[in-house]
């Protein structure tokens, strides 16, 4: 029995193959597919390829005129600054995430804490802001849709023609038939996103490293597709038209991957309010007013802190001090900046998670979501990968201007402070921007496993509507 029974889902997915492969209009959509993924490959590649050397270039020169300054004050250096470039991964050619919108620089300076600039969108035309052509938007959004044309009539077609009812008269159960349909167009979802996974297995190929992430990506976009492939065939064995089922899948599909997207983010920022840059900067100048003021000597925490630096080396007036008093109160005026820098960034993140708690519920509904998280985390251009960034880049602020400050305080004499020069081989010598690495463990837990997990409960969802409607579909024989 179970022979014969994938017999005839073998049949039936042959002959499913055939009746697509004689439609003009299926080959037709089905290589124009094909081609467009093919293009958004080999467009990505050469975007990110020229980004990434873009940056590199960029970098350098930052580097070159930080190394360019001649001999002088530590202080001046402080508030000459350095740029910093957030580098690309190589998989970022396959979903670009936020990157474009998140700004790619950081300007490092004494005393204040910047935002990240110059974003791709700022500086492209209108039409970025449309969607880019990359293998991630093909496969979510494009790929879907012909997947419903071509399989929303696999069963109601059949069914309006007489068809059905005959090969079910002949013995093949309902099962089979749905089970062959299913096959049949599971194979050709694989077969479009093809040129996609190629690409990730060549990117894996060339850099090992990033084989475990390419793997996950194509799983969670295999099962994606064959979501889809499987969602279309149910509603065709369950519609009494080929056109019923037509509009409730493009209906279903507008919704699902146009629609819901947009609207749920504007509907987790409404729950979850974050304040502006003005704002958050205005609670951080009121947070450093009550903390002190480094440059009034009256003031009571700096007061103390001068107290405290005589009593420590054991000496009346700062005069006599072994270090220079000014390096140092500028060393403990940068701490005290940099903690209300680093809460009130906390503070933001810890907003823009709650906004992606609220998505990660809604991602149950709409898989779409949970894809879209999981595809962007892999490639390094999600959320928390620009988050990554803004503290490594703070981090590495801090410890450049610290560094800094410790040398005015111990290369520069306390006596006409201004007048006086020092080494460039001091910057000179000071480490350079290293980016952290992705933590490819903690994506894999907390994005391609919760992914995966919802795509694979739809699935099974789907498989059972399907073995559903077969039994139903031999009971109206």
């Amino acid at each position: 029995m179970t022979a014969r029974f994938f017999a005839s889902v073998w049949r039936v997915a042959l002959g499913e193959w055939r009746a697509m492969r004689r439609s003009k209009v299926a080959l037709a959509a089905a290589a124009l597919l094909l081609v467009l993924t093919l293009a958004a490959v080999f467009v990505s590649l050469e975007r990110a390829h020229s980004v990434e050397i873009q940056r590199q270039r960029l970098q350098q020169s930052a580097d070159a005129q930080w190394n360019s300054q001649p001999d002088r004050h530590p202080h001046r250096v402080v508030h000459y600054g350095h740029y910093v470039f957030r580098p690309l991964t190589a998989l970022a050619f396959f979903d670009f995430g936020v990157a474009p919108f998140t700004g790619s620089t950081l300007y490092l300076e004494g005393h204040r804490q910047n935002s990240a600039n110059f974003s791709d969108a700022g500086q492209s035309s209108l039409l970025l802001r449309f969607g880019q052509l990359t293998p991630a938007f093909v496969l979510q959004v494009l790929a879907p849709l012909l997947l419903l044309f071509l399989a929303f009539g696999a069963l109601a077609r059949e069914r309006e023609g007489g068809q059905l009812r005959l090969m079910l008269a002949h013995g093949v159960s309902g099962a089979a038939l749905v089970a062959g349909k299913l096959a049949a167009h599971g194979t050709l979802a694989l077969l479009l996103a093809a040129p996609a996974l190629l690409a990730l297995g060549s990117i894996a190929a060339l850099q090992p490293g990033l084989g475990v992430a390419a793997a996950w990506l194509a799983a969670g976009y295999a099962a994606y597709l064959l979501l889809w492939s499987c969602i279309a065939v149910l509603v065709s064995a369950l519609a009494r038209r080929a056109r019923d089922a037509l509009l409730l899948l493009v209906g279903l599909w507008a919704l699902a991957v146009i629609l819901l997207p947009r609207v749920l983010p504007d509907m987790a920022a409404g729950m979850v309010p974050r304040p502006t840059r003005i704002e958050m900067e205005a609670v951080i100048h009121a947070e450093l007013a009550r903390i002190g003021d480094s440059h009034n000597p009256d003031d009571p925490y700096f007061k103390s802190f001068r107290d405290s630096v005589l009593k420590r080396y054991g000496v009346s007036k700062v005069e006599d001090l072994p270090v220079n008093y000014k390096g140092l109160v500028i060393e403990e005026g940068e701490r005290l900046t940099s903690e209300q820098f680093l809460a009130s960034m906390q503070r933001d993140f810890a907003l823009q998670s709650a906004q992606g708690r609220v998505l990660q519920t809604a991602a149950l509904a709409v898989p779409v979501l949970a894809l879209r998280s999981m595809s962007a985390a892999l490639a390094d251009t999600d959320r928390a990968a620009h988050e990554r960034f803004l503290l490594a880049g703070e981090d590495y602020r801090y410890r450049l201007i610290q560094a800094l400050n410790r040398l005015h305080a111990e290369k520069v004499k306390y006596h006409d402070d201004r007048a006086q020069r020092i080494s460039a081989d001091y910057w000179r010598a000071l480490p350079r921007y290293q980016h952290p690495q992705s933590p490819l463990e903690a994506t894999v837990t907390r994005h391609a496993w919760p992914a995966l997990g919802i795509l694979a409960g739809w699935l099974a969802a789907i498989m059972l509507a399907a073995a559903w409607a077969a039994r139903r579909m031999e009971r109206n024989i």
